[in-house]
């Protein structure tokens, strides 16, 4: 049976309170959640705190474990796991990025990323941890080489955007980088062999692409695919050729395949592709939207 033929129905569990302003983003620890592992989640918000939340194994409710602050001086945008789960990094609005490790019982930060001009809007890691990516309103995208010690080497300034560049994200499988932003583009970076990074592919208006600001992206789970939601109400479903990506040719095209439209009145802000194959959308118009692919695709 499909999932399409399947019935879903989604009930809370329980609100996490305990941050004094809007929460921007929340992150799964991976490796956390099964085999006995308590799940763990992180929230970063306005309030400049990041705070990590831990399942209790006996009554499955979530508890505050550790509240990072006095580190970020604006609003924390943006926070994201290595990998590995051993490292946490967090984006904020005060121009940088700070990288967390868990040491004991508490958090220690441990590295401060300096560079953009001003506010940082999001960070993601490469599937090895070797990469770090960050974004921010100053239209540029850095790539950070994670060395031994805790140390980040700012590796390539990737500028291409001609405005705010709202998030950046690794392809799950390959050291390939896509940004999306508020001039209605989703960009696709790719190393060449001389270790310089340059922009493969632009996704835009003119290619079945987005009309307005492109706020998020995601992966299904072979990253064959990729989910993208934009300020102009649509989500649009893009695919390439995986064997032509795990070639290692980072210019393997990226074709549009649909696009969703009618199913939200306002700003689509946040897009999902779970494992499972599911879409989650999350809207200014106060919805949530599940999407599941039929099998006429």
């Amino acid at each position: 049976m499909s999932l399409v033929d399947e019935s879903f129905e989604l009930k809370e569990l329980q609100v996490l309170e305990g941050h004094a302003d809007r929460v921007w983003s929340v992150a799964w620890k991976p490796a956390t959640g099964f085999d006995g592992v308590p799940a763990v989640l992180a929230s970063c918000s306005g309030d400049k705190t990041v705070r990590v939340w831990e399942q209790s194994p006996s009554s499955g409710s979530f508890q505050c474990k550790a509240v990072l602050e006095e580190t970020h001086t604006r609003t924390v945008r943006s926070c994201a796991w290595s990998p590995s789960g051993k490292l946490l990094a967090t984006a904020s609005f005060d121009a940088t990025t700070a990288v967390w490790e868990h040491v004991g019982d508490d958090y220690e930060c441990v590295s401060t990323l300096e560079g953009h001009e001003n506010e940082v809007k999001s960070i993601s890691w490469n599937a090895s941890g070797s990469l770090l990516a960050t974004c921010g309103r100053d239209k540029s995208v850095w790539i950070w080489e994670v060395l031994p010690g805790n140390e980040f080497e700012c590796v390539s300034v990737l500028q291409g955007h001609t405005q705010d560049v709202k998030m950046v994200q690794w392809h799950p499988n390959m050291d390939i980088l896509f940004s999306c932003s508020y001039d209605n583009t989703i960009k696709v970076w790719a190393e060449d062999g001389d270790d310089d990074w340059h922009c493969v592919q632009t996704l835009a208006e003119a290619n079945n692409g987005h009309t307005s600001t492109v706020w998020a992206l995601s992966f299904n789970a072979t990253g064959d695919k990729m989910a993208t939601c934009s300020d102009d109400l649509t989500l649009k479903i893009w695919g390439s050729d995986l064997l032509t990506i795990q070639s290692g040719n980072g210019s393997a095209p990226w074709k549009h395949i649909c696009t969703l439209s009618g199913y939200h009145d306002r700003t689509i802000f946040s897009v999902h592709w779970s494992r499972e194959g599911i879409i989650a959308s999350g809207a200014a118009d106060d919805a949530i939207r599940l999407f599941a692919e039929d099998g006429d695709g």
